[in-house]
């Protein structure tokens, strides 16, 4: 009689779960060409070098001349010179901002004020 009694009892518990948003990104490459002066300069045409040089220049004219190179040695680096047709309307303002060498180091952007 003092026995006790076993009972099954079926308890469910509801356990909380997170839910959690999966955020995904997907990119679209713009620019797939390699930059000019990492190319050789055999591949480069002359509408690739005045496409160029009208954008890091903001002049409206072709370039004169151009001169595309590679140094190896104790220092290594490829560079492009361009000479304008023209010297610049505002080439003797103390005020103005000059356009320097541009610096690049592996591809990356260092400074434009070089010297």
């Amino acid at each position: 009689e003092d026995e006790p009694k076993v009972e099954e009892v079926d308890e469910k518990k509801e356990k909380k779960t997170k839910k959690v948003k999966e955020v995904t990104k997907e990119f679209e490459v713009l620019n797939k060409n390699k930059p000019l002066w990492t190319r050789d300069a055999k591949e480069i045409t002359k509408e690739e070098y005045g496409a160029f040089y009208k954008a890091i220049s903001n002049d409206w004219e072709e370039h004169m001349a151009v001169k595309h190179f590679s140094v190896e040695g104790q220092l290594e680096f490829r560079s492009i010179l361009f000479a304008p047709k023209r010297a610049p309307f505002d080439m003797f303002e103390p005020s103005k901002k000059r356009n320097n060498i541009k610096l690049y180091v592996r591809r990356v952007f260092i400074m434009d004020n070089c010297e």
